[in-house]
């Protein structure tokens, strides 16, 4: 996401870092490529020519940042400005009745699964899920399979779609349920019906957040839609679906100043997992090409626990650091999600993440050749000869040049680790994140 806007205006800003001093001339001419940047990535004109106002009079007012020079100023104004236009800061989903509405095609129902899974697995909260689309069955049955695979209840009635969801909203109640998730019908487009329909399920649920799910590749023609729910409804919150595809941004950074709603959540891939919280804050990071360190660790201290981050960094420590646990490292990378993904979050290669080209069949062969080994040869590769180096590359379908590769790779992260003395590493007790799944 956002990677054409990102190397629009990296290039717009890099013309500025190295200046200690700039003229009006050199703003306006970096803001005039701004502003073509945001218009191509279908941001609403409005919004567009208020945040240019925005930066150009700050930037023209604005004394030199202590530290800073002039250029990283002016970087530093426009990310500030992007974040306010973004939201300020995370908006969290309320608890109660969270009522889901939207067009076909949007990606409704896979949302609310992947909702529900984050709610009750990485917010622990107590969860249902109900649907009131009786128009598609085959909708409902996909809600309902969803919510079976993730192990969360689904409330299933019969009746007409306001009667359904005044039961759900009972049952929920009754169960003391943190979140009751309703899914409502969809259509290919606004009509009467369909917004009559909604404010009688709104009545009869009484709901804390009513959360329009749109697909960000639409751009400012989800904008004009959402405008009309908004006004129909109260819409309280969005989630952007399909950020992870061509969506060039538009619409994320519209949204909160044409409309003042706050964006929930983003879908970026098609697993169940696949959904994030909306951080203006990251976001603004991301399209500046400053990568997103947080997210990052986020994603880290989900693929491994604390114990095991703990036994990896007193390994460490001692200098006991085997191909095992190179092994578990590999693992921990590619559990993490696609290789390109984690790139774009890595401050100074987000920007370049796409011109990298990144293998992760490599890193299955890697794994492939120390599964080929015996639990003696991996605490000591020093007993690798000639004919185990063979033995193997067989087993493994790799080369002995490979193998040969992979102990050398071995050896130079040992002595790296080596290199860390250890009042250095204690020195970052507290400091740094030993969750965090490179303690090299």
């Amino acid at each position: 996401m956002f990677e054409l806007l990102t190397g629009r205006i990296k290039n717009a800003l890099d013309k500025l870092t190295s200046s200690k001093r700039l003229s009006e001339k050199q703003i306006n001419k970096s803001l005039r490529e701004i502003r073509l940047a945001l218009l191509e990535a279908d941001v609403d004109p409005q919004v567009v020519k208020n945040f240019i106002k925005r930066v150009r009079e700050k930037a023209l007012n604005k004394e030199i940042i202590r530290g800073l020079n002039a250029g990283e100023t002016i970087i530093k104004i426009v990310y500030d400005e992007l974040v306010e236009l973004l939201g300020k800061t995370h908006s969290e989903l309320k608890k109660g009745t969270v009522l889901f509405v939207g067009l076909q095609g949007t990606g409704k129902t896979t949302t609310i699964g992947k909702i529900a899974l984050y709610l009750s697995r990485e917010k622990n909260k107590n969860v249902a899920v109900s649907s009131t689309d009786i128009r598609r069955p085959a909708a409902m049955e996909q809600l309902k399979r969803l919510c079976e695979k993730i192990k969360v209840p689904f409330y299933e009635f019969q009746g007409n779609p306001v009667e359904i969801a005044k039961k759900a909203k009972e049952k929920a109640e009754q169960e003391g349920r943190d979140y009751l998730l309703l899914d409502t019908a969809g259509r290919l487009h606004i009509d009467e019906e369909l917004m009559e329909e909604l404010k009688k399920i709104k009545e009869v649920t009484q709901p804390s957040e009513i959360i329009y799910v749109a697909d960000a590749m639409q751009g400012q023609t989800a904008l004009e839609v959402i405008k009309k729910f908004h006004e129909v409804l109260g819409i309280t919150g969005v989630i952007l679906t399909k950020m992870d595809g061509d969506a060039r941004g538009g619409l994320a950074l519209s949204i909160r100043e044409a409309l003042g709603i706050p964006i929930k959540f983003i879908g970026v891939g098609e697993k169940l997992e696949d959904i994030e919280p909306f951080y203006p804050e990251r976001i603004a990071q991301r399209i500046l090409g400053l990568g997103d360190i947080q997210t990052l660790i986020e994603k880290a201290q989900k693929t491994i626990d604390e114990d095991t981050a703990q036994e990896m960094a007193l390994k460490v420590l001692k200098g006991e650091f085997t191909l095992e646990d190179m092994k578990k490292q590999l693992e921990f990378i590619l559990k993490m999600g696609p290789l390109d993904k984690l790139l774009k979050l890595v401050p100074g290669l987000s920007a370049y993440a796409d011109k990298i080209k990144v293998d992760e069949k490599l890193i299955k062969r890697k794994i492939a050749i120390i599964n080929s080994m015996t639990p003696e040869e991996r605490r000591n590769p020093n007993i690798i000869n000639l004919s185990r180096k063979k033995r193997i590359a067989k087993g493994s379908g790799t080369s002995v040049s490979e193998v040969n590769k992979l102990l050398k790779e071995y050896k130079q992260m040992k002595k790296m680790l080596k290199n860390f003395r250890m009042d250095r590493l204690s020195s970052l007790k507290g400091k740094f994140p030993f969750r965090f799944p490179f303690p090299f």
